[in-house]
């Protein structure tokens, strides 16, 4: 099969000059082709690189095919067939039709047209879409499911899905997963969406390190990618030991010429021989300690040197690490308790909401978009007061992340941040809470306005749960939405051994599973 896309000798870097990955070669057919990497790592800059939007740094792009880029940010004075790139065709259609087509309408008269919108909006989750509305008055899922549409009407060979299914309620990522699943051309996707990720037939790893690539889906990549660790986890021990080793011996040899210098200075004291033979056995012993030494200290610099590699190595392949601690819950609290509460979304009300939340549960609110997750959220922290029913909470032990963690003033640095929403605490209690989620020393000073979507989580996360009193439940709105997989599957641990109770909004069954929920709660617009 002729490829669609060769890439050779690839390499991209930031604007400013900073490396992203290099000597990627890589030959595209119609195959599903996923790219995984942390946040930062390049793969929106090669989705880029290959769509022709942005050159490389190095290294050469061939396309021997149509290329179509996933449209997720539309205009929103833009029309329906606006979007879907029909609208000058529909209106020569339309022409033609009320018997004022001109010589160009029928050469350009595409007949099958209304049929192919027709099937391409039943295919996407859009049936009966009105062509003459506005993108705006669309929801974040149905705005990417009109690009979905575009794609199916423009037949392109190979697909370039950038974070397809962020934002997108459970319909719209099983027609995120139909397009992908049914294409008969190449799709290329950038996603941390490991249901998705599944699917595919080969995945490509960004690193600092190098390009990575494996045969299969996720699980396969999963296997590989954590052998690997461990083997540089292994690497990482056998160097410690080493080094040990090493100075060890450094420290025997010292010893020994320590020894050896001593019953020197004690035979030259008793002057039974002449001087000038003292002095050459003298000079041999210093020539030869000297050399020992030298070459007991290149062991040890050598050693130094494979162990700071293989601990670098251990810190690229190894996610941070987060550290819940305990939060003293007695067992079956009532944290949460929703008595037919309605709450206002504009012109609608959502609701009758009834339901309760005891003890250490974890319990996943979901629905599709539209059917007010975030609004329960809001007014079960208080945020948002209800219009009808009441709500009952366990006042100062409740607290809540969203996915832009918008607690923090991205001004100010994760200490600053920590210390203002937790005054009580001294800057040491506010650096040990920093610490405690892998931002020590200077990294705690970095202004939150910097820091990556992980990193951003990590530092919220500091924020509500460094105090002195722990929140018993914690509320967790799409918390995996702007997150690389690595940074997931640590929150994942994180969360899987919290011993407080969860309430979270999230459209990936992969990480509810991961964190142990139990209990559905479904809203309906």
């Amino acid at each position: 099969m002729p490829a669609l896309l060769t890439l050779d000798s690839l390499s991209a870097a930031t604007p400013d000059g900073q490396p992203l990955f290099d000597n990627l070669t890589l030959s595209v057919g119609a195959e599903r082709i996923g790219l995984v990497g942390r946040n930062g790592s390049g793969k929106s800059t090669l989705l880029r690189i290959i769509g022709g939007a942005a050159e490389p740094r190095a290294g050469t792009v061939l396309r021997a095919g149509s290329f179509g880029m996933l449209a997720q940010e539309w205009p929103e004075h833009l029309s329906i067939a606006e979007a879907l790139g029909i609208r000058e065709a529909m209106d020569a259609m339309a022409r033609i039709i009320a018997g004022e087509g001109q010589e160009q309408d029928f050469a350009d008269a595409d007949w099958d047209l209304e049929a192919r919108v027709e099937a391409a909006l039943v295919e996407s989750g859009l049936p009966g879409l009105a062509l003459d509305r506005l993108m705006g008055s669309l929801s974040g899922g149905e705005r990417t499911r009109v690009g979905i549409a575009r794609l199916r009407l423009e037949a392109p060979d190979l697909l370039l899905l950038d974070e397809p299914t962020n934002n997108l309620d459970e319909q719209g990522r099983a027609a995120i997963a139909a397009l992908v699943r049914d294409w008969r051309g190449g799709v290329m996707v950038a996603s941390h969406d490991r249901a998705l990720l599944e699917a595919m037939e080969r995945i490509i790893e960004l690193t600092p390190i190098g390009v990575r690539i494996v045969g299969g889906g996720w699980s396969a990549f999963a296997e590989a990618r954590d052998a690997e660790r461990a083997r540089a986890a292994q690497e990482l021990d056998r160097s410690d030991a080493a080094l040990r080793d090493a100075r060890r011996a450094m420290q025997r040899q010292r010893e020994a010429k320590d020894k050896r210098d001593k019953a020197g200075r004690a035979f030259a004291a008793r002057r039974s021989e002449p001087k000038i033979l003292l002095d050459a056995q003298a000079e041999r012993a210093e020539n030869s300690g000297a050399r020992g030494q030298r070459i007991a200290e290149r062991a040890v610099g050598d050693a130094t040197t494979r162990l700071e590699d293989a601990r670098a190595r251990v810190e690229v392949l190894t996610p941070f690490t987060i550290s819940l601690p305990p939060t003293g819950m007695p067992p079956g609290a009532e944290l949460l308790s929703l008595d037919a509460v309605t709450v206002a979304a504009g012109t609608r009300v959502l609701g009758p909401w009834t339901f309760q939340l005891r003890g250490a549960e974890r319990v996943a609110i979901s629905g599709p978009n539209g059917a007010g997750k975030t609004s329960l959220l809001r007014v079960a922290m208080g945020m948002t007061a209800p219009l009808s029913g009441s709500v009952r909470r366990a006042e100062g032990r409740l607290a809540m992340l969203d996915q832009h963690v918008t607690l923090l003033d991205p001004e100010a640095s994760v200490l600053a941040n920590v210390r203002r929403l937790n005054p009580h605490l001294d800057e040491q209690a506010a650096y040990a809470a920093c610490a405690r989620f892998a931002f020590r020393n200077r990294d705690a000073r970095q202004p939150a306005g910097t820091l990556s979507g992980g990193e951003r989580l990590r530092a919220g996360l500091a924020c509500v749960l460094g105090g002195e009193r722990m929140p018993w439940l914690l509320l967790l709105d799409e918390p995996t939405n702007h997150l690389g997989i690595e940074a997931i599957e640590e929150l994942e641990r994180a969360l899987a051994g919290f011993d407080g109770a969860l309430l979270v909004v999230s459209h990936d069954p992969t990480f509810l599973q991961a964190i142990g929920v139990t209990r559905e709660v479904r809203l309906w617009p």
